[in-house]
């Protein structure tokens, strides 16, 4: 069950609209995997802080929709400052988890070679895993990467076994930060993209669709219009160009097929595609990896799916013959930079977090850890709190036991042995829980991401009706 806090808003309401707003101390744009791990440690300190969504929910832009790997940073470019923070963020998340609630499974991933070439790319790679401080990576012969996992197809040249990547669940950490943000006095404003910025002597007014944010530093953590937001504050330097990963996603049928991430040899451009286990005991197969203009296309297409299956077929080929549950996408940030486009401006007050691509959720943590430090190092008074109040997230992922598996919590409280949603065995407990909840979502997209309602195996076919109701009647009570 998620841990109640005490309310405790003594800087303001928790949602709200931004027609009249106070001046606040530091505004994160991008309520993201990434912005929302900013609002939060900003929240430890003395500050007042908003943090502004341009989608109605928080983690609803990419942070919603990716491959959920844990990463080590084995294969970033040494050096850089992606490397360094998703090292420091894996060790963060492994830190913080279980108080938080987040769940995570360090299955270890297997890189596979498929032909000579790229056997002869493995050294390399095992290499740079010990350039960046990773020296825990270790070369396979084909014999014993079939040993490890038997369902892959033939013609496996070699690998590399990289024991501490895994799996962790990017909405449980996303709206698991948002919400220690949002308890802890940040004014959370969704629904709120902005579109411009207004600066002067003494700070900022970030204009939005719903009004005006006074603040007196901007931090830029907006994903795939970072660069948007960037061209108010400093040199048009680097361009977001959406990069769309489509994806299968497996009946949990198929999870018998393999217990660790099957990583291919990474391309310049892409990690390539994979095949992972799920944290709610799904198998994903993608992404693809397609470089676009609009940063709005999360459409799944033929063309992406058809070479998905093509490539799922030769990695597992059982894989392919399972039964699909979904199909999915969605766009990283890429830039044409190599490395995160991280910087402070500290005569702007204004801070640069763009350019994070498909390791944010990995790197989240350390990312605000950095931000912190800089905002210290260019003179901004930090005081610690000692009054923060945490917050725990509801588990959704399948090694934990589920509500309706509790038979002490039914017995105190029938709803949480009401299932509703049959595929995922979500109940109306649970439910209840995330409509009452600090951020509650404002849609069933956003119920999906909290409760696992309707990710199952008929995708709604039988429960939609029902968790329509329940959610009109939650908006009801709510007035």
């Amino acid at each position: 069950m998620a841990h109640r806090p005490r309310r405790h808003h003594r800087r303001g309401p928790r949602v709200s609209s931004a027609s009249e707003s106070p001046l606040f101390d530091v505004t994160v744009i991008g309520a993201g995997a990434v912005g929302s791990a900013i609002a939060r440690e900003l929240t430890l300190h003395d500050l007042t802080v908003a943090l502004v969504e341009a989608k109605p929910d928080v983690g609803a832009g990419t942070s919603k929709a990716n491959t959920a790997i844990w990463h080590t940073g084995f294969d970033a470019k040494p050096g850089s400052l992606e490397a360094r923070l998703v090292a420091r963020g894996h060790q963060l998340l492994h830190q913080r988890a279980a108080a938080s609630g987040w769940p995570l499974r360090r299955t270890g991933a297997v890189l596979v070679a498929w032909d000579d070439d790229q056997r002869e790319r493995l050294p390399a790679i095992e290499a740079n895993a010990v350039d960046v401080g990773y020296p825990h990576i270790s070369s396979l012969r084909p014999h014993e990467v079939y040993e490890l996992e038997p369902h892959l197809g033939p013609g496996v040249t070699g690998g590399l076994l990289v024991p501490d990547e895994g799996l962790l669940d990017p909405w449980a950490i996303t709206i698991g930060l948002a919400t220690e943000a949002v308890l802890n006095g940040a004014r959370l404003y969704r629904g709120s993209p902005v579109v411009a910025v207004e600066s002067d002597g003494q700070g900022h007014a970030v204009v939005t669709g719903a009004g005006r944010i006074r603040t007196r530093w901007v931090v830029d953590a907006a994903g795939l219009n970072s660069d948007v937001v960037d061209r108010f504050f400093a040199p048009d330097d680097f361009t977001v160009t959406p990069r769309r990963g489509q994806l299968v996603v497996f009946d949990k049928l198929a999870a018998r097929l393999l217990s660790r991430i099957i990583l291919p040899v990474p391309t310049a451009t892409t990690k390539g595609v994979l095949v992972s286990p799920t944290i709610f005991g799904n198998v994903l197969l993608g992404p693809t990896a397609e470089d676009l203009d609009d940063k709005t296309a999360t459409q799944t297409t033929r063309v992406g799916l058809d070479y998905l299956l093509a490539h799922g077929r030769r990695i597992m080929p059982e894989l392919v013959d399972e039964e699909v549950t979904a199909t999915y996408a969605g766009l990283r940030a890429a830039t044409e930079h190599s490395d995160y486009r991280y910087r402070v401006f500290a005569d702007k007050r204004y801070v640069r977090v763009a350019g994070i691509r498909s390791t944010g959720v990995s790197s989240a943590l350390a990312i605000a850890e950095q931000l912190i430090d800089d905002l210290s190092n260019a003179g901004e008074p930090l005081k610690l709190r000692a009054d923060f109040v945490s917050w725990r997230t509801p588990s959704l992922d399948e090694d934990s036991t589920r509500p309706y598996q509790d038979a002490v919590r039914v017995a105190r409280d029938p709803a949480y042995g009401d299932i509703v949603c049959h595929c995922e065995r979500a109940t109306r407990g649970e439910i209840r829980d995330a409509l009452n909840s600090p951020i509650p979502p404002v849609d069933v997209d956003g119920l999906r991401r909290r409760t696992r309602t309707l990710m199952g195996r008929c995708q709604g076919f039988f429960c939609a009706a029902r968790v329509s109701e329940l959610m009109s009647a939650s908006g009801d009570d709510r007035g």
